[in-house]
């Protein structure tokens, strides 16, 4: 039994509700693995960009343990990275996708966002990779303040003409940093950070956006009931055609 407890939609936002984490993490990842499968069945490669955050742990810990996928055609992009942090800083979001996900199923390829290299340069860089082919699969969260990736209200742009970009980090994002148990102290927090657009999220062929705890629950009720606007970026998921919103009881309040 997987533990559903409500399924609705909202606009063109598949939502569906489950007891607990576990349960959430369950179904996001069996539904990405066989989401996946069903694409390595119609192409030689699958680009996916997937999120690094403790939300993401269950979803990661379910899809690296499925069976019938051919990783090594798999193409891994990241979606976020601080600037500043040294190269082995256990807070750094490349070795968290390193820990949890690449280094147990050995992607064929894995791009990661540059946080130590000259800004433009790496951004340079980064939009080649994006630009070698589309997009099939996104794995991402909503941040307390409504943020995907790290367009956070202040730098949300629904018509970013840029793929990837260097923005400062709201305090408010910071500071989950710290309740998700990441940084001791806000101070501890980089200030600054390179994020994948919301333009290039958007892009992507499928969405599996897993979102639990009750620290999300006021950024899961403004997604599904508010206006679609940049003061909750991630409304515009409600806009994707194949996107799916996976909560627990925690972060949906019932």
């Amino acid at each position: 039994m997987d533990k559903q407890i409500k399924a609705e939609q909202v606009d063109q936002l598949k939502v569906r509700v489950f007891e607990d984490r576990a349960a959430m993490g369950a179904a996001a990842g069996t539904d990405a693995a066989d989401r996946l499968r069903e694409l390595l069945g119609t192409r030689d490669k699958v680009r996916i960009v997937f999120a690094a955050a403790p939300s993401q742990n269950e979803t990661l810990a379910t899809l690296a343990k499925a069976p019938g996928i051919d990783w090594s055609r798999v193409v891994a992009l990241h979606m976020d990275e601080y600037l500043g942090l040294r190269d082995n800083a256990p807070q750094r979001f490349g070795k968290y996708l390193k820990d949890h996900l690449f280094d147990l199923v050995k992607p064929g390829r894995v791009l990661l966002i540059g946080g130590n290299n000259e800004i433009d340069i790496e951004c340079q860089r980064y939009e080649e990779f994006l630009d070698e082919g589309p997009i099939d699969m996104v794995l991402l969260g909503i941040g307390e303040n409504g943020h995907i990736a790290f367009n956070d209200p202040p730098v949300a742009d629904f018509n970013d003409l840029k793929r990837i970009k260097p923005v400062e980090l709201d305090e408010a994002c910071r500071r989950q940093q710290v309740n998700d148990g990441c940084f001791p102290a806000i101070a501890n927090v980089p200030t600054h950070a390179l994020t994948l657009t919301i333009p290039t999220l958007m892009s992507g062929g499928h969405l599996f956006c897993s979102v639990p705890g009750p620290t999300k629950r006021e950024a899961v009720r403004r997604t599904l009931t508010e206006q679609v606007s940049t003061e909750c970026p991630s409304t515009i998921l409600r806009t994707h055609p194949n996107c799916t919103l996976y909560v627990d009881r925690a972060a949906y309040g019932e």
